[in-house]
């Protein structure tokens, strides 16, 4: 066993977390209360992984790879559920899973991806970080929202998880990018996705412009 193998609470969910991304969440189901509770008791995260498409209500099964999440600005609800900030820290392969509470728990491997020339993923960051600005205020373009100067992360790594997070792609696309070891790899694949997105996205603007122009003709 690694010496890097924890105990963590596990969470089923149709959303993929990225160290260094933020969720909110609002825990109404009694199992995940449970699971909050213990994890303030425990002074413990929880780990967050996408259930898979065919898992079934209270049967979820997650995907082996997911993120530890640390829990902040925590709110008790007066219903007894909670609202709460989950900030993904860490990756992690579940080496094995275990139902002996009211929800899953697992051991866990923590990782990281493996290391790869420098020079190569400066390169591919850059890359990667131009476009993603771009793709970035566009989106915010659409939104009727003024353009920000978003401090994105400095490592390529961290940039990668960053940019993985918040793209427009199916989440089973965001898993493929979570279970990556190679950073190179994810933001190649991040830079074809977004030159690929940047044209689309940019001829729905022009052709909403159009269409708000001729509305005030």
């Amino acid at each position: 066993m690694s010496a890097a193998a924890v105990e963590l609470p596990l969470f089923p969910l149709n959303v993929v977390l990225f160290p260094g991304t933020i969720v909110p969440l609002h825990i109404f189901e009694p199992r995940y209360r449970q699971m909050i509770k213990d994890c303030q008791q425990e002074e413990k995260p929880f780990g967050i992984v996408l259930a898979r498409a065919e898992s079934k209500f209270m049967d979820e099964e997650p995907h082996a790879v997911g993120t530890i999440a640390e829990i902040h600005s925590l709110q008790e609800l007066e219903d007894g559920g909670y609202n709460l900030m989950a900030v993904g820290v860490k990756r992690f392969r579940i080496i094995s899973k275990h139902n002996e509470k009211a929800y899953i728990s697992g051991l866990v491997e923590l990782f990281d991806d493996e290391l790869e020339p420098e020079v190569e993923l400066v390169a591919d960051a850059r890359r990667a970080r131009q476009l993603f600005e771009t793709y970035l205020n566009m989106l915010l373009e659409a939104a009727n929202q003024q353009e920000i100067h978003t401090n994105l992360p400095e490592t390529p790594e961290e940039l990668s998880h960053f940019i993985a997070y918040f793209l427009e792609v199916e989440d089973s696309k965001k898993q493929q990018f979570l279970e990556l070891i190679s950073t190179k790899q994810r933001l190649q694949e991040e830079v074809t996705i977004l030159r690929r997105e940047i044209p689309f996205m940019r001829q729905l603007l022009f052709k909403t412009m159009d269409n708000d122009q001729t509305r005030l003709n």
